[in-house]
């Protein structure tokens, strides 16, 4: 019996790829670049190879693939991303090998990661949010990722905080993820400020009249959309992750703060970083390509401290 299943997290402009073991033990890690600027038969062709080599890195023949990809997905099908421009590409096109393979939506895959081995291990109900480049989240509800009746679930950077604010590149206006997102707090402070190239930890950290009413306007429409989402969903924990979340005290403190605040009749689910970090995705396609093996209960008793082997970079 195969002892390791290659783990794919594809994003926008990278891959992380590895080899983990049925004890949750990561052997190798690597990372690569997606090209999609090449075009989505290019991205489909690299996932591809990048799974192949990563199965050859390995002793002997993985049990299975677990690939985490963005946009809608089923288990067996990439169905559509705007992102890299795919549509409805099978699961047996990213992979030569004969072996199961099983597709996930990045964030929920990264979702599942947290629930089973991280922040929100043993919590049945939570919602995973990471906040980076975009804002999309992941409803974890008795224990497993909930994608809604078409797999569109958990958009919550596409709630109209502001109705009649700034326009969404989506369409709609007021969007959770214009205001609130890393790529969208620097944007806000460089068209104000008139300086090019600011990202959102220089916000963060500014003393700038300008910054702070930008960094005071994220934190209000992240207040109003939890606020949302706790009264729909009542989740035990809110777990933030993604690269806005390293702002630690200022991003956790006044969020809290101003939930606690709207939350009038109720009391607000407890606010806590993710564990995981930047290996959520890659953790999270490795439980399911032990899933895809047949091996479904495997990961309740991983360590979160699971690397053994190098980042090939």
């Amino acid at each position: 019996m195969s002892s390791f299943v290659v783990a794919l997290d594809v994003g926008g402009t990278s891959m992380k790829g590895g080899l983990v073991s049925d004890t949750g033990v990561v052997l190798l890690t690597e990372r690569r670049p997606t090209p999609r600027e090449n075009g989505p038969e290019a991205v489909v062709e690299a996932i591809r190879t990048f799974v192949g080599d990563l199965a050859a890195s390995g002793d002997g023949s993985p049990a299975g693939v677990g690939i985490a990809v963005p946009g809608l997905v089923d288990p067996g099908m990439a169905l559509y991303s705007a992102n890299i421009g795919w549509r409805d590409v099978p699961a047996s096109a990213f992979c030569a090998l004969d072996i199961p393979v099983v597709l996930g939506h990045d964030v929920q895959t990264g979702g599942l990661a947290e629930s089973v081995i991280g922040a929100g291990r043993g919590v049945d109900d939570f919602l995973f949010l990471p906040i980076g480049t975009g804002i999309a989240g992941a409803m974890i509800l008795r224990g497993a990722p909930y994608g809604g009746a078409s797999g569109w679930g958990g958009e919550i950077g596409h709630i109209p905080v502001f109705p009649d604010g700034e326009q969404c590149a989506c369409g709609q206006f007021g969007c959770l993820e214009t205001y609130a997102s890393a790529a969208s707090v620097g944007r806000r402070y460089s068209l104000r400020s008139g300086q090019e190239g600011i990202r959102a930890e220089q916000v963060v950290a500014s003393d700038d009249p300008l910054a702070i009413e930008v960094w005071d306007e994220a934190v209000e429409a992240l207040s109003l959309a939890l606020a949302t989402y706790t009264l729909l969903l009542d989740p035990s924990v809110i777990v933030l992750g993604g690269g806005l979340a390293e702002a630690g005290p200022a991003l956790f403190d006044p969020v809290r703060t101003r939930l606690v605040k709207r939350l009038a009749f109720r009391d607000a689910p407890p606010l806590v970083p993710a564990a995981l970090g930047v290996d959520a995705g890659m953790l999270g396609a490795a439980l399911l390509g032990w899933r895809a093996a047949g091996r479904g209960a495997i990961g309740g008793t991983w360590r979160l401290d699971v690397r053994s082997g190098p980042l090939v970079s």
